[in-house]
């Protein structure tokens, strides 16, 4: 059966996606405060992979301090985005997203609490904020959707964003008390929580990959089912779709990866806001090409924040929260203008 052009990606789309995020990804890695050219962060790279040590202090900084923290950032940012696109898909809520709806704070306390505790699982260093983010992140959207469902059976759009952004308040202000009696970790904890990929290894990047993999690609199998619940959930159910358990799998899966990306860079906000949205213009709406654009979409916008926050005031590094904060804080404005108008 000859397949729909407008259900997938053309082999040139996907050519160029993958060379916008390439590009971009070389960029990042070439771009600092001190300035590398493309042919040295090449051989850089073939000679740590031919297994040769590093020889200059260029390569040095390229492989142990750029490379790990690019590819960190753009898991991260894949991750985020696709969260973001699996939420509004599910909830058929345009300012769905883990920081609209309250998640990434919660994932934020938990990982909080684990880093102040020493809470750690055995041969695991990375794994006890990890575990305790997708904990927290996974209760938190839990809990906000059953006030919303207390409150408003309709799950409307102001119901979710309002008790959210209560939410995140309170999950704040919670965070706010517990770093002011953190003493000596005040400065570097408070500074995370704003966002941050400062230290970012390959450890880093190995988890975030291996829970992308995993998660993500549950949600990437699920675009059929996400196609259907634009139509709403009982035509979703007449042909044949198991609301339930694409509910609950959607959602762990959207907590157990924003819990991951929280416990690595901090609270970093609506990105699953932003490029969704921008994917969804370029991309249409239908879920098998909406979800990989986001993948590739988020990479490498948070690639170029993440590239922005360590060098617009370089050789000071400004929380790379705060500008996807500040970016999609408009979008979020002019989302919120345009579904009031609709209705």
């Amino acid at each position: 059966m000859k397949r729909n052009r407008t259900e997938s990606f053309r082999p040139l789309e996907l050519l160029l996606l993958a060379a916008a995020f390439l590009a971009t990804m070389i960029l990042c890695v070439c771009v600092g405060s001190v300035g590398i050219t493309p042919g040295e962060t090449f051989r850089a790279i073939a000679d740590a992979v031919a297994g040769k040590t590093a020889e200059s202090v260029n390569s040095t900084i390229i492989i142990g301090v750029r490379l790990p923290r690019v590819l960190t950032v753009a898991l991260c940012g894949a991750a985020l985005s696709l969260c973001g696109a699996g939420m509004q898909g599910l909830l058929r809520n345009p300012l769905a997203d883990g920081s609209t709806m309250g998640v990434s704070s919660g994932a934020a306390l938990g990982a909080l609490i684990a880093l102040l505790t020493g809470f750690y699982l055995p041969g695991l260093p990375l794994a006890g904020p990890t575990v305790m983010a997708i904990l927290f992140a996974l209760g938190s959207l839990l809990l906000i959707l059953g006030l919303v469902f207390a409150l408003d059976h309709s799950l409307s759009t102001h119901s979710i964003i309002l008790i959210g952004v209560i939410f995140s308040m309170f999950a704040s202000a919670l965070m706010s008390l517990l770093i002011t009696f953190s003493h000596e970790k005040m400065k570097s904890l408070t500074f995370w929580t704003m966002g941050s990929f400062s230290g970012s290894t390959y450890r880093h990047a190995l988890l975030m990959l291996g829970v992308l993999a995993v998660f993500g690609g549950i949600l990437l199998g699920h675009a059929r089912e996400l196609n259907a619940f634009a139509v709403g959930e009982q035509n979703a159910r007449n042909i044949g779709v198991n609301v339930k358990r694409v509910k609950i799998t959607t959602l762990v899966c959207c907590s157990a990866l924003i819990g991951t990306c929280v416990s690595i860079g901090g609270t970093i906000g609506f990105v699953g806001l932003v490029v969704p949205h921008i994917c969804r213009m370029l991309s249409g709406p239908n879920h098998r090409r909406l979800l990989p654009a986001s993948l590739a979409g988020g990479s490498i916008f948070l690639m170029l924040c993440d590239l922005a926050a360590r060098t617009i005031l370089s050789p000071v590094e400004l929380p790379v929260g705060v500008l996807t904060s500040l970016i999609g804080s408009v979008f979020f404005v002019v989302i919120f203008y345009r579904t009031g108008k609709a209705r």
